[in-house]
């Protein structure tokens, strides 16, 4: 499958920033306070946005990709924190699927990270999605690459004991706080999605000394294996 216009959303201005330098043909429209620049990148049509920190931010971004610009896949790049205690600083996160770690209804008996009532609390990366961006990954990076879950929750997570439970309890390869909303939003649509996640912490409460640091390295990384991706398509 082609797709004639691909959404991508980054959470900070750093994750879109290298996109913006390289976009040609740039309109911008407004919706929601949010600016949505299309335009094109490696002669494919793209529409990049900023969602701001957040899971309702990054739900409202990608309806809005859906329904006002009409497009037909969407990726999400960007740092996170890296929850699986063999990945480091730098290293990548391609979304097998993602899950909502904040999604705590254990009172009422559901396991933690269930959507009460929902058909599915995990949402699948698009296979043609996740393969490109593992290749890109593979070529480029100079770290690990994972294919693996992406949990996301409202929080930043800074303790080395929530990191071990996110590991041992949920399975996360990485932790963020936008992916998973886009992943459910994209599947409710039908429409195919990847999250590429490129690790500027190691979300153990260190992050005030690395955040800062890393996280335009981290961004650079992302850049690269999407800007690669846009050209494979």
């Amino acid at each position: 499958m082609s797709y004639e216009k691909i959404g991508v959303i980054g959470a900070m201005q750093e994750e879109i920033e290298l996109f913006l330098e390289h976009m040609e043909q740039v309109q911008v429209t407004e919706k929601a306070q949010i600016a949505f620049r299309e335009g094109r990148l490696h002669g494919r049509s793209v529409v990049l946005c900023k969602s701001g920190v957040g899971k309702v931010n990054a739900a409202v971004t990608t309806q809005l990709l859906i329904d006002t610009f009409g497009v037909e896949a969407v990726v999400f790049t960007g740092v996170a924190g890296a929850v699986d205690p063999e990945l480091n600083v730098g290293d990548i996160v391609i979304s097998s699927e993602s899950m909502q770690h904040d999604m705590d209804v254990t009172a009422l008996g559901f396991p933690r990270g269930t959507i009460p009532y929902e058909e599915t609390s995990l949402f699948p990366a698009d296979d043609k999605l996740r393969k490109l961006a593992e290749e890109a990954g593979t070529a480029l990076s100079e770290g690990r690459v994972k294919v693996g879950r992406v949990l996301s929750g409202d929080q930043f997570i800074a303790s080395r004991d929530t990191v071990a439970k996110l590991y041992e309890e949920l399975q996360g390869a990485c932790t963020e706080m936008e992916g998973a909303a886009v992943a459910q939003v994209c599947s409710m649509n039908r429409i195919p999605h990847v999250i590429i996640r490129s690790m500027s912490d190691k979300a153990d409460g260190s992050a005030h000394v690395n955040f800062a640091e890393f996280t335009l390295q981290a961004s650079r990384n992302s850049y690269r294996i999407v800007d690669h991706m846009l050209k494979q398509l």
